[in-house]
């Protein structure tokens, strides 16, 4: 077996059949599938099932795909390892961030490792749910996560820094007047929330708690975008980390008073390279304690 037959099977995995995986691999289809025959040969077992829309892996083709796809990251960061010297580091570098954490602080972290090294090539997932960031951490597809501290964050988690959360009000909202919104002068408004297994709608849970009356939900959606964007259009009030809210839109939010903010934590891959030590560094320094200002409306 080689990294070879496991790069090949990963691609057919995704592209669903030999053909296309071969048009991505960029080499003629009778390779491809001679590798992916040898590799069930030596194996033992098909990987994948023939139908007629195409290849679909097995049961046992699924868990070795996990095992496949973490093996081929180790490889790819061993080598940029191997290649690393002082001044250049080369390879891929994947970091995931928990949806809404880190909207500010991210991009100026990154320009700065992408100025130290300039070849390395990044890769940044954004995932709703810490269930989600756990099983990337599991198949060995992440060197970094950024994400909300939780109950189950992991002992080795580095503190980072606070989100500030911030109201987004529809225009005319009674609550705008007020440089600081109380929950409670939100009773009996809709509420625009998130997906149910992700962080920020369960930011919200905690915030509303037992509020009387109960509150009502407008919709759901995934992006912390769209949710102020239809904040704004008046379906109903929402709550997402201040340093989310689209530019033209920072004069319908205001903090809730009391102040609801949450500490935002890196985990780092065990055995980090010196790409992950230097983006963990570059995140240190960025601001995460100040909420950008905003501007009044005359």
């Amino acid at each position: 077996m080689s990294l070879r037959q496991y790069e090949y099977a990963l691609v057919v995995a995704e592209a669903g059949s030999v053909t296309a995986a071969a048009e991505r691999l960029r080499v003629a289809q009778p390779s491809v599938s001679q590798q992916i025959r040898a590799l069930e040969q030596e194996l033992g077992v098909r990987l994948f099932a023939r139908l007629s829309t195409g290849l679909v892996p097995t049961l046992v083709g699924r868990a070795f795909l996990r095992e496949a796809q973490a093996a081929v990251n180790a490889s790819r960061r061993a080598t940029a390892v191997a290649r690393s010297g002082r001044d250049a580091l080369t390879g891929e570098l994947s970091v995931a961030v928990q949806l809404g954490f880190g909207t500010r602080q991210l991009p100026g972290a990154l320009r700065a490792l992408r100025g130290r090294f300039p070849r390395l090539e990044v890769t940044v997932v954004e995932e709703p749910s810490t269930a989600g960031l756990e099983r990337l951490g599991r198949r060995g597809e992440l060197d970094l996560a950024l994400m909300a501290s939780c109950q189950r964050t992991p002992a080795d988690a580095q503190p980072l820094g606070h989100e500030e959360f911030v109201a987004v009000l529809g225009p005319g909202h009674r609550g705008l007047a007020a440089d600081r919104v109380r929950l409670d002068e939100l009773a009996g408004d809709p509420w625009v929330r998130f997906d149910r297994d992700g962080a920020l709608d369960a930011v919200l849970e905690e915030v509303l708690g037992d509020a009387d009356p109960v509150p009502t939900t407008a919709a759901r959606v995934s992006q912390t975008a769209t949710a102020v964007r239809w904040a704004a259009r008046g379906l109903g009030v929402t709550l997402v980390p201040a340093s989310t809210v689209p530019r033209g839109y920072e004069h319908l939010t205001r903090p809730l008073h009391p102040g609801v903010s949450k500490p935002v934590v890196a985990v780092v891959r065990s055995g980090a390279g010196p790409a992950e030590t230097a983006l963990l560094e570059l995140l240190r320094q960025e601001n995460w304690h100040r909420t950008p200002p905003r501007p009044r409306v005359a």
